[in-house]
């Protein structure tokens, strides 16, 4: 097995070429697998597997970039051993004779980078099963197809796991001993050679090699959901229980119970994890504690009240008392879950049933995420008087934020409630409580994530529409703002956000249907984004903004990894496009119809229209504004379907649940800007209504919730089409004279 030294003598790939790679590699779609097929035999590139832009269109197809910045792709070239040290790489390598004999093994660009190590590395990197991975790099390195590896071959791929550790800031020093003696026990005949059956259970019983695979969701009950974890204060191993010592990751620790050991340890028999559910149904609603081995140098045992030494007591998972070793079976068995029960779905609620029990219509059996590893469906049985919180998130929504949502929403609940929407989408988990009665959802992520899960509970056809509340973790956030979640998570503790969830009041809110009939089915356009509105549709400059911001993230996705980039980028566009003017003359290009009448729009100036359905746009901009008070006190169902006077406009305000939507004119970016900084109250109110039909002649560039394209000439037609139930927070308390909206 090479060092890093050695790989360090190759080329070097610097912690910024490492990272730009990540945020490529998050955008992308494709996995190396496919890719792969594009250079063999029949494939599109089998014409570049030795040519010179050969390594480069490997990558562009990969991450599915353009214009990928060619410092780099040099990098990553260099970054690559020119061969891996197989035996037969000696003095022929560089004949044709060798490349004859060895092309339908190896793939070899230009002067000689390996594609194997290449697509070895990046499969370590991507999402995916470690099983799949695993069988992977192992047909990857067979040579001969024969069905066997010998060592050399295996400590290739173990290289290049390496080297993905390595930047990824796991400390490799204690890694490496780890895999060395998982190699020596793989070969579980002792033939000298490794079969798929003996790389694959050495692999999935090795459990820093999963963590590094990218291992998901524990399918079995008692199994940790580990991560590598840098400790920044002296921590313990629960199983050797010595000192986890390094600067850089220097152990794993499990996601749901915080058990932490050493890499070298992980593989000893440690603790089982909590349990998520119980055996039968016998069981249901025997409340238990489930204790697990914790440092507790600062806390006091809940049944003698003395002060806990290191590693010397136990803690509830669910409730979160610690007691003595000792003094476990000497307190109360029963567990209420503590200052959470409200929201906890605990193992005492869930129970599996066979396969052949469950009716799975509504959904396809693929799509169904909660299933016991020996193939029966989780059932629910829900403890009473509490609303249990079904948590979605999209991990990929602010930056690394969604990630460490994720682990910590799988710490405080039971993991069983705690849906990554990368695996599957939101549909297991809407499957899993499709029966329920009384429960809520969470959903981590921007307002397009929102917008999702809306979508799917609607498909779902569930017994009742549940709550939705939100933590947001985009960009613009205009619908948590509106539903006084704040424009923003920023680290705080998640604990205070599911109280605020028991306070929190349900609200109805408008969804809108779009209907886009373009007047010439031949012109090329952009797809249209969405069918439904929940937040807002626009034409015009802000589109024309948002469209821009999103070309350029399309191509350099690097570059957008915070909101403060990305809020940064906005104004540039904004300063370009009042310079510019791309949207004057709009009144021009089209006309609005409201419930039939049509408004004048010839001596206006604008260069934007926006429909609102909530009174929040461009993070925290409300271009209604706020309304005059009429002393009458109007009642709304009263009103007409369609407002244009001006007098009534001015009294009009803006309701989630109104069934109508506003129309306001805007001048261009200039006044956005005044309008978001408060420089200025309100956009120019042009109309209230209940349906709106618009006619453009010419392409413009449009938006629906934040997401633009380039639409031809065409009609939009936007009716009415359902409520959803949103839960909106209780009003934050005021400490001072001066405070943020």
């Amino acid at each position: 097995m090479t060092t890093m030294a050695d790989d360090a003598a190759v080329g070097e790939l610097s912690a910024v070429d490492f990272i730009q790679l990540q945020q490529y590699m998050e955008y992308s779609t494709m996995n190396v697998k496919d890719v792969l097929k594009e250079f063999h035999a029949g494939g599109k590139l089998v014409q570049y597997r030795l040519g010179d832009t050969g390594f480069s269109l490997f990558l562009k197809s990969y991450l599915e970039v353009e214009d990928l910045p060619s410092d780099l792709c040099q990098h990553l070239y260099r970054y690559f051993p020119m061969f891996p040290p197989f035996p037969w790489f000696n003095l022929q390598r560089h004949t044709g004779e060798f490349f004859h004999k060895t092309w339908r093994f190896v793939c070899v660009f230009s002067d000689g980078v390996c594609l194997k190590a290449v697509s070895c590395y990046f499969s370590v990197l991507e999402e995916g099963k470690p099983r799949d991975k695993l069988e992977f790099t192992f047909k990857l390195y067979d040579k001969d197809g024969n069905g066997v590896l010998d060592k050399p071959e295996v400590d290739i791929i173990i290289t290049q796991m390496m080297r993905a550790a390595d930047y990824l800031g796991w400390d490799v020093t204690e890694l490496r001993p780890v895999l060395e003696d998982t190699m020596r026990a793989i070969d579980a005949d002792n033939s000298g050679t490794v079969t798929l059956q003996e790389w694959v259970l050495g692999g999935m019983n090795n459990i820093p090699l999963l963590v590094l695979l990218g291992l998901k969701m524990a399918e079995k009950n008692g199994q940790h959901i580990w991560r590598m974890k840098n400790f920044n204060r002296p921590t313990h191993c629960c199983v050797c229980e010595g000192m986890l010592m390094g600067l850089r990751k220097q152990g794993l620790c499990c996601n749901v119970c915080k058990y932490t050991v050493h890499s070298r340890c992980a593989n000893k028999n440690s603790v089982p994890c909590i349990r998520t559910y119980v055996r039968s149904k016998a069981e249901i609603g025997v409340s238990a504690h489930d204790w697990v081995r914790t440092e507790s140098d600062s806390c006091r045992c809940e049944h003698c009240h003395k002060k806990i030494k290191t590693l010397g007591g136990k803690r509830c998972v669910w409730c979160h008392v610690t007691r003595h070793d000792e003094c476990v079976s000497l307190g109360s068995s029963e567990c209420d879950c503590g200052p959470l029960k409200d929201h906890i779905l605990p193992p005492w609620a869930i129970y599996p049933l066979v396969k052949e029990e469950e009716d799975s219509e509504s959904f396809e059996e693929g799509e169904l995420t909660n299933m016991t590893a020996d193939g029966n469906f989780l059932h629910i049985t829900p403890v009473p008087q509490t609303h249990p919180l079904m948590v979605f998130v999209n991990p990929k929504s602010g930056g690394k934020q969604g990630e460490r949502v994720l682990r910590k929403f799988q710490y405080l609940l039971n993991p069983r409630q705690v849906f990554n929407l990368s695996n599957g989408g939101p549909n297991p988990g809407l499957y899993f409580c499709r029966n329920l009665r009384r429960y809520r959802i969470l959903v981590c992520g921007g307002d397009g994530t929102v917008g999702w899960i809306l979508d799917a509970i609607d498909r779902a056809e569930l017994v009742m529409s549940p709550p939705v509340a939100v933590l947001p973790l985009g960009t613009g956030n205009d619908l948590a703002r509106c539903l006084r979640w704040g424009g923003g998570y920023e680290g705080s503790d998640l604990t205070e956000t599911l109280r605020e969830l028991e306070r929190a009041v349900v609200v109805p809110m408008d969804r809108w249907s779009v209907r886009v009939v373009p007047d010439n089915p031949q012109d090329e356009g952009d797809p249209v984004p969405y069918e439904i509105i929940n937040n807002y549709f626009s034409i015009g400059v802000d589109a024309s903004i948002a469209h821009r911001f999103h070309t350029m993230r399309e191509k350099n996705p690097q570059k957008f990894n915070s909101r403060a980039k990305n809020k940064l980028c906005y104004f540039e566009l904004a300063t370009s496009e009042t310079i510019s003017a791309s949207c004057k003359k709009l009144n021009d290009c089209l006309t609005v119809e409201c419930c039939g009448v049509q408004l004048d729009l010839s001596n206006l100036h604008f260069q934007g229209i926006a429909i609102l359905n909530i009174p929040s746009m461009h993070g925290g901009s409300n271009l209604w504004g706020e309304s005059k008070k009429d002393s009458e006190g109007k009642d709304d169902r009263n009103l007409p379907e369609v407002i244009t006077d001006r007098d009534m406009l001015k009294m009009s305000s803006q309701d989630l649940s109104d069934k109508r939507l506003e129309v306001v004119g805007l001048e261009g970016a200039m006044e956005m800007g005044q309008i978001y900084t408060g420089l200025k109250s309100k956009g120019h109110r042009l109309a209230q209504t209940s349906q709106i039909t618009i006619r453009t002649n010419k392409a413009l560039p449009m938006q629906i919730d934040g997401e633009p394209w380039m639409q031809p000439a065409c009609t939009i037609h936007i009716t009415h089409k359902n409520q959803a139930n949103m839960m909106m927070a209780a009003p934050a308390k005021v400490s001072g004279f001066f405070h943020l909206k």
